[in-house]
C-alpha cells in the first residue's frame, strides 16, 4: 500500500533519496489500521514496564534513591555513548551545574540525590534532565465515547538524529531507553499523589495522570524560537520561565481540578515551545494548548455536540500540514475515524498507536491512561522491519 504525502508518494525517488541522507533504511509502504493488537503481545510488543514508588515524604535528595539503584547500570549505557548527552557539551564542564544556576522546588536536590546514588556527574544527570528541550517526538490522543468517558493515549517517541544503528535498524537511544521506562506512583502519606511513565533518572514528568481528576501528555513543538534559547536565557540569567518537565510535574503534583492545570499550562512562561495534551473526567474536558515560550497560541478543546469526539497531537500546529516525511497525523485520524465514537476503548485506542508510521522505530513506549477509573497502562514497544525511520 501507497501513501501520498503531499504531492509526493512514499514510492518517489526523492524520498528514498531525504531518508538515506540520515541513514535510515527507505521503506515504501505503511499499513493499514491495526485491528486485535490488544492485549499487548507479538513482534511490536517488547514487555512490561516495572512499577516503583517514589515517596513525597522522604526529602528530595533521597527520593529516588532505590529506582536509580536499580537502573544506575542502564542509565550509564546512555551517559557513556555520549549521544545524548553530548547534546550540549556544556555537561561535560565540570562549572556547568553553575553556569544553571538553581532550579526551582524539589528539582536541583533531587537530580543532586541522583548524581549520589548512581556516581555520574551531576553535570550529566542536568543534562539528561532538559534533553525535552530538544529531541522528542509523541502522539497523544484524547477520546470521548457516546457516553462521555474519557480515554487519554501516547505514543512516545524519542531519539531522531541521535544515532542510527545501522546492524539493526534502530536508533541508539531509542533502544537505550527502553530498559530506563518506569512506571511511577508518587505517594504522600501512603496514599497515591499521581502516576505516571517516565524515564529513571528524569525527575521532570511528560505522561501521567492525576486519579479521578486529569491526565496529562507532553509533545514537542519545533519552533525557530525554540529550546535552545530559552536555555540560552536561563544560563544568561533570566530565570522567569519553566522548565517544561518541571511544570508538568509540577501541575500533576499540586493541581487539584482539570481547569486549573489548564490555566497554568495556557499562562505560565515556559523555556520551550510545546503541545500540552490535558483530558479531564468530564465530557467535552480534553484539548490540545499550543504553547510558544510565552503565551498560548492556541486551545483546541473536544466538542461532542459538533461531532468533534477526540483531539490529537503529534509534533505540528494543528493548523498547518505536518512535515511531509513524518505524517503521522493524518494515519492516526484515518483509524480513528474508522473505529467511530461507539467502538473506542482501551483496545481500539492501542490498535491506532500500533499502526505504522504512528509506531514507528523512534517509539519507546505506549500508554493508555483512563483518568476517571484510574486505570494505567504502559507498554515497551517494538517496530520490526519493515518500519519507516519516523
Amino acid at each position: 500500500m501507497f501513501v501520498r504525502i503531499g504531492s509526493l508518494n512514499r514510492n518517489s525517488p526523492l524520498l528514498e533519496q531525504l531518508y538515506s541522507l540520515v541513514g535510515v533504511k527507505f521503506y515504501t509502504w505503511t499499513e493499514d489500521c491495526r485491528k486485535s493488537t490488544y492485549p499487548p503481545s507479538g513482534p511490536t510488543y517488547r514487555g512490561p514496564v516495572p512499577w516503583y514508588t517514589i515517596n513525597l515524604d522522604l526529602p528530595p535528595y533521597k527520593r529516588w534513591h532505590q529506582l536509580m539503584a536499580d537502573k544506575a547500570p542502564a542509565v550509564l549505557v546512555v551517559i557513556e555513548n555520549k549521544i545524548m548527552i553530548s547534546t550540549t557539551e556544556f555537561a561535560q564542564c565540570p562549572l556547568f551545574p553553575g553556569m544553571l544556576g538553581n532550579f526551582p522546588g524539589p528539582f536541583e536536590e533531587e537530580m543532586k540525590g541522583i548524581a549520589a546514588v548512581t556516581d555520574i556527574p551531576l553535570g550529566e544527570i542536568i543534562s539528561f534532565n532538559i534533553f525535552y528541550e530538544f529531541f522528542t517526538m509523541c502522539t497523544s490522543i484524547i477520546t470521548e465515547d457516546k457516553e462521555g468517558h474519557l480515554l487519554h493515549g501516547r505514543n512516545m517517541d524519542f531519539g531522531v538524529f541521535l544515532g542510527w544503528n545501522t546492524n539493526n535498524n534502530t536508533w541508539v537511544v531509542t533502544e537505550e531507553l527502553k530498559p530506563l521506562t518506569v512506571n511511577l506512583d508518587f505517594q504522600r502519606n501512603n496514599k497515591t499523589v499521581f502516576k505516571a511513565a517516565s524515564f529513571a533518572g528524569y525527575v521532570g514528568m511528560l505522561t501521567g495522570f492525576k486519579p479521578g481528576l486529569f491526565s496529562l501528555t507532553l509533545n514537542e513543538r519545533f519552533s525557530i524560537n525554540g529550546g535552545y534559547l530559552g536555555v540560552l536565557e536561563w544560563i544568561m540569567g533570566k530565570k522567569d520561565a519553566m522548565w517544561i518537565g518541571f511544570i508538568t510535574r509540577s501541575v500533576l503534583e499540586n493541581s487539584t481540578s482539570y481547569e486549573e492545570a489548564k490555566n497554568i499550562l495556557t499562562k505560565t512562561k515556559v523555556l520551550a515551545p510545546a503541545y500540552f495534551i490535558l483530558g479531564g473526567n468530564q465530557s467535552g474536558e480534553g484539548c490540545v494548548i499550543t504553547r510558544d515560550r510565552k503565551q498560548s497560541l492556541d486551545v483546541y478543546e473536544l466538542d461532542p455536540k459538533q461531532g468533534r469526539w477526540y483531539v490529537l497531537e503529534t509534533n505540528y500546529d494543528r493548523w498547518k500540514n505536518p512535515f511531509f516525511l513524518d505524517d503521522r497525523r493524518t494515519a492516526a485520524k484515518t483509524c480513528l475515524n474508522r473505529i467511530t465514537q461507539e467502538n473506542i476503548s482501551f483496545a481500539t485506542l492501542y490498535d491506532v498507536l500500533s499502526t505504522k508510521p504512528v509506531l514507528n522505530k523512534l517509539t519507546v513506549f505506549t500508554t493508555l491512561i483512563d483518568a476517571t477509573k484510574g486505570h494505567y497502562e504502559t507498554y515497551l514497544r517494538d517496530c520490526p522491519d519493515p518500519c519507516i525511520g519516523w
